[in-house]
C-alpha cells in the first residue's frame, strides 16, 4: 500500500495537534510532532547561545539557525517512516516555508521519500477569537510574544498562503473543539 504523508498546518492554537492525532489514529499513521521531536534540543541550543529558551517568535538565533534544524529533522524522520511503508502525520506550523512552491519536491529529494508517496496538506482553519482563547488557555511560555503582539501575529498568520505544489490540499474547519468525526471521515475518504 502506498504511504501517505499528511502535513497538518495552521497557526498556533488552531488545533493542529488535536486534528493530527485524530488523523494518525484513524489511519494508523506515525505521528510526528515538531515540539516532541525537538523541544529539548531547541531549548538547550537557545540556552547555549545565551538567549531565552522559551522565545521563538522574536529570537534571531532561533529563527536564523535552530528552526531550520527542527524542520529538517522532522522531514528526515518522516522519510525514515515512509521508506518502511508507514504513513506519517506531521504536526508543525511550517509557515515560514509556505511561499516556497517547490518545498515538498525539495524535501522529497533531500530526504529520499518514496516516489509514490501521496502527500496531503490539511489546512486547519479556525476563527481568530477562538485561536486567541486557545493560545491563552494552554499557558505556554513560548506564546508570550504572540499574546503581547496578538494583532501582528494574527495578521501574519492570516496572510500566510501555502504555495506548495505536488500535494492534495484540503481545508478542515476546526472552530469547534476538535474536528467532528464526520468531517475527518469526509477528509480521509477524499484522500483514498
Amino acid at each position: 500500500m502506498t504511504p501517505t504523508l499528511f502535513f497538518v498546518i495552521g497557526p498556533a492554537g488552531s488545533g493542529k495537534s488535536t486534528v493530527s492525532k485524530q488523523i494518525a489514529h484513524r489511519t494508523s499513521a506515525a505521528y510526528l510532532d515538531k515540539d516532541s521531536v525537538a523541544t529539548f534540543f531547541t531549548e538547550a541550543l537557545l540556552e547555549l547561545a545565551g538567549t531565552d529558551k522559551n522565545e521563538r517568535d522574536n529570537n534571531e538565533y532561533y529563527q536564523g539557525v535552530v528552526m531550520d534544524l527542527e524542520y529538517r529533522t522532522l522531514l528526515r524522520l518522516a522519510g525514515d517512516n515512509l521508506r518502511l511503508g508507514n504513513s506519517v502525520v506531521l504536526d508543525a506550523p511550517f509557515v515560514r516555508y509556505f511561499p516556497r512552491a517547490s518545498y515538498l519536491e525539495d524535501a522529497a529529494r533531500e530526504n529520499d521519500w518514496p516516489a509514490d508517496v501521496q502527500i496531503v496538506v490539511v489546512h486547519v482553519t479556525v476563527d481568530g477569537n477562538r485561536v486567541k482563547q486557545r493560545v491563552e488557555s494552554r499557558g505556554y511560555d513560548r506564546d508570550a510574544w504572540k499574546l503581547e503582539h496578538w494583532d501582528e501575529f494574527w495578521a501574519t498568520a492570516q496572510a500566510a498562503e501555502c504555495a506548495w505544489r505536488g500535494a492534495h490540499h484540503m481545508l478542515l474547519d476546526n472552530t469547534a473543539d476538535g474536528a467532528s468525526g464526520d468531517a475527518l471521515d469526509a477528509l480521509l475518504s477524499a484522500v483514498e
